[in-house]
């Protein structure tokens, strides 16, 4: 899969102004209506009675045109709309006419029954209060048992954040039109938007990013003439009184991750030195990790015992990876964030949570989740590290590089142990010296490609997910 750039609501909206100033008046929202209708018949070919729910700006215009297609089609589309034509944009007041003229019946309440729904009440359009016409509208539409296609964004969502306020629509297909946003591929995006397409519309895509979508990793055969050396060394830090798995998850997916030869220092020094499961893991004091030959990933399971070890680790660990109570320690510890930003580039990668992230950057978490691609990007810049904030559609940013959203992974994740699996996967390909973004963004594709292709009738614990990797 190639990568896919994605862009802002600002930078979508300077391309549809040049589009429209070297296309003749009303083309590109005739070209929209189009491909709505077309989508539209591709998703649900049976459907007859069409209920297009249409906004008082040109998202409602790209319904009009669609509403006309479908007409001239031998469907019937019934358009709820607002009455406040006079506000509306001159394209939008022209599709409108089109439809009326094509014979497009306009309705005051939804149809009784209908076969499919077109969301085309706001799409890029400034979020702000719905009132009651709107938000009856997307109540109505998320209790439906009907397909439902948003043009361009789900009504209510954020197209730069994937949040939403008050209430937005749940799509089961999105058709994203001029550019990809970044809000239908994380946050509550990736639920809202359903199954995505894309239309350019003919109109070529702006030259600035602001992210970009994580395409399958390349795999590589080992070549014959290697061995257990050529892999590198990954040494595991954490496992405190009580969370010794934590610890034994990471060393099991940076040795199934590929991973020369696995080190496991355990922070509980009453636990056994052996895991019978997967004896090829080899125990060590902290004292007997060679810091600067080997890739550390510290702090799964690692409690308030991992502090001790920080000092150590931040000074002369040369590849690292930081993850939970490793990352508490340093948000609460000002010498230790010091230590941090000092750390050369690429070399360190921090797998938080937003709740982690939040306590790093001094916000709430609710602010991370607000602001996800926003906030991972300045995490990496203060620190100088690859951020990988983890949640529906991880964000992967570093430093002078375009973030990455990942498209993989489901709610299987949601589950105790599974960061500690990547935080150890993470740590296998770093091992083989690639940079840490690389690194970093294709451990979690493939860590949430697990996830899903695991069989749905069975439940899956980060035991599983090592396995799998």
């Amino acid at each position: 899969m190639p990568v896919r750039r994605l862009f802002s609501t600002i930078e979508t909206r300077k391309l549809e102004a040049r589009a429209n100033a070297h296309l003749p008046a009303h083309t590109l929202m005739q070209r929209a209506g189009l491909a709505v209708a077309r989508l539209a018949m591709a998703v649900a070919p049976h459907a007859h009675v069409i209920w297009i729910a249409c906004g008082p700006g040109n998202n409602g215009g790209d319904g009009y045109e669609a509403a006309r297609h479908l007409k001239l089609w031998g469907k019937f589309p019934v358009i709820t709309a607002d009455d406040a034509t006079g506000l509306m944009p001159a394209d939008a007041a022209a599709s409108r006419q089109s439809a009326i003229e094509a014979g497009v019946i306009f309705a005051i309440e939804a149809p009784r029954q209908y076969d499919l729904c077109i969301d085309a009440m706001f799409g890029l359009g400034n979020i702000r209060a719905l009132g009651t016409l709107y938000t009856n509208w997307i109540d109505k539409i998320n209790s439906r048992t009907v397909p439902v296609l948003a043009i361009d964004t789900p009504s209510g969502l954020d197209p730069d954040r994937g949040t939403h306020t008050v209430k937005c629509v749940y799509a089961d297909y999105t058709l994203s039109l001029l550019t990809l946003k970044p809000g239908l591929f994380t946050a509550d995006g990736r639920e809202a938007s359903g199954e995505i397409w894309f239309n350019s519309l003919g109109v070529g895509e702006p030259s600035g990013p602001c992210a970009e979508i994580i395409g399958e990793p390349q795999f590589v055969i080992r070549a014959h003439n290697t061995h257990k050396g050529s892999f590198g060394d990954v040494g595991i830090v954490g496992g405190a009184k009580g969370m010794a798995g934590a610890a034994l998850l990471a060393a099991q997916a940076a040795l199934l991750g590929g991973a020369g030869r696995v080190y496991l220092t355990l922070l509980d020094t009453t636990i056994a030195r052996l895991d019978t499961n997967q004896p090829e893991i080899m125990f060590r004091k902290f004292c007997g990790l060679n810091l600067e030959s080997m890739v550390i990933v510290a702090g799964c399971g690692g409690g308030d015992a991992i502090s001790a070890q920080l000092d150590e680790i931040l000074e002369r660990s040369t590849r690292l990876v930081l993850d939970a109570d490793a990352l508490n320690s340093i948000a609460r510890d000002a010498s230790l964030q010091r230590k941090l930003e000092a750390r050369r580039l690429q070399t360190t990668v921090l797998t938080p949570h937003p709740l982690e992230a939040a306590r790093l950057m001094g916000i709430e978490a609710a602010d991370v989740q607000a602001n996800r691609l926003s906030v991972a990007q300045a995490m990496a810049d203060r620190f100088a590290c690859t951020v990988v904030l983890k949640g529906s559609g991880t964000v992967i940013a570093a430093p002078a590089m375009v973030p990455r959203i990942n498209p993989t992974g489901n709610a299987r994740l949601a589950t105790a142990g599974t960061g500690d699996v990547l935080a150890g996967l993470i740590g296998a390909r770093l091992a083989s010296r690639l940079s840490a973004f690389q690194c970093a963004y294709e451990s979690v594709y493939l860590h949430g490609r697990v996830a899903d292709k695991w069989n749905k009738s069975f439940p899956m614990t980060a035991h599983d997910l090592a396995n799998n990797l």
